[in-house]
């Protein structure tokens, strides 16, 4: 699935197993209702990404970690399936992430993580960084231990690779991982907890939603997209799925990935599931021409 000029794409994160209830609408405190369907679905932030870079077209190698319970099995192949390598995946005695996902009848969600494997995941091997050195973009996001993430991002930024950051889920992050980041992926209300960081961030992509994406570069230059009308099915995993496109099409200049992951972004909408609604390369150039 990678073409020649594709980048080659470490991504360090977490990888979960999905677990999706749908409803007509989401439970007030207190409240029990009626769902229409479940299903388990691979995902985690750091898999979702990968995954979608891999499907863009880009060579990805997978770090992270997963536990020794069926669920890690499921991890290990839904990764390899999708083109990622996952030959520095580690295995650990536990159990593997999972997140709890309630879908309601607008697409929207609520989500709650349960780290498992993922918060084991505090020291980088020779190995492992080495791999990094290697690549030419280390993408990170935030549900494995933040030191962790800054080591990475300290290695790469010293080895020349690219550190692309998607800080999420929110947290307080210390300014040294900051200083080694190129390029910030964030959405709305990440735009704004980070305000102050991002103005330090030599590359910044906001999405926005229904509303598309906006890039803001180095001495001003700013880009934007318009939002791609879809039938939303269910939100879940769309930021992750533009996140990976971004990358995996970012030596192609900040307009053209932009719009690539855009339209990544919005097709990610139009099924149930974080990973399993992610669309390859061959839907998004369709889905551009067809625009």
């Amino acid at each position: 699935m990678d073409r020649p000029d594709s980048p080659t794409v470490v991504v360090l994160g977490s990888v979960n197993m999905d677990l999706v209830t749908s409803t007509a609408r989401r439970p007030a405190p207190g409240e029990t209702v009626l769902g229409t369907a479940f299903a388990t679905v691979p995902g985690g932030k750091g898999a979702n990404q990968a995954i979608a870079a891999a499907r863009s077209g880009a060579r990805v190698r997978f770090l992270g970690a997963i536990g020794d319970d069926a669920f890690g099995t499921e991890l290990a192949v839904a990764l390899s399936e999708a083109g990622v390598d996952t030959s520095l995946l580690r295995r650990v005695d536990g159990a593997s992430g999972i997140a709890t996902i309630v879908v309601d009848g607008t697409g929207e969600n609520n989500i709650i993580v349960v780290a498992g494997a993922n918060g084991r995941v505090t020291e980088l091997t020779n190995t492992e960084l080495a791999a990094i050195a290697d690549a030419d973009i280390l993408l990170c996001q935030l549900e494995i231990p933040i030191d962790t993430v800054l080591a990475a991002a300290r290695h790469a930024h010293k080895s020349a690779t690219v550190v692309a950051l998607n800080p999420s889920p929110v947290a307080p992050l210390p300014a040294d991982l900051w200083a080694a980041v190129d390029l910030a992926i964030v959405n709305s209300l990440e735009s704004e907890q980070y305000s102050a960081e991002l103005a330090q961030v030599a590359h910044v992509v906001r999405t926005l939603g229904r509303d598309g994406a906006a890039y803001l570069g180095e001495v001003g230059a700013e880009h934007s997209v318009a939002g791609l009308a879809v039938d939303v099915v269910d939100t879940t995993g769309a930021g992750d799925a533009f996140t990976g496109a971004l990358v995996a099409t970012w030596n192609q200049g900040a307009p053209t990935a932009l719009k690539w992951a855009n339209t990544a972004g919005a097709l990610a909408t139009t099924a149930l599931g974080a990973s399993s609604s992610i669309p390859c390369r061959r839907q998004i150039a369709a889905a551009l021409h067809a625009g």
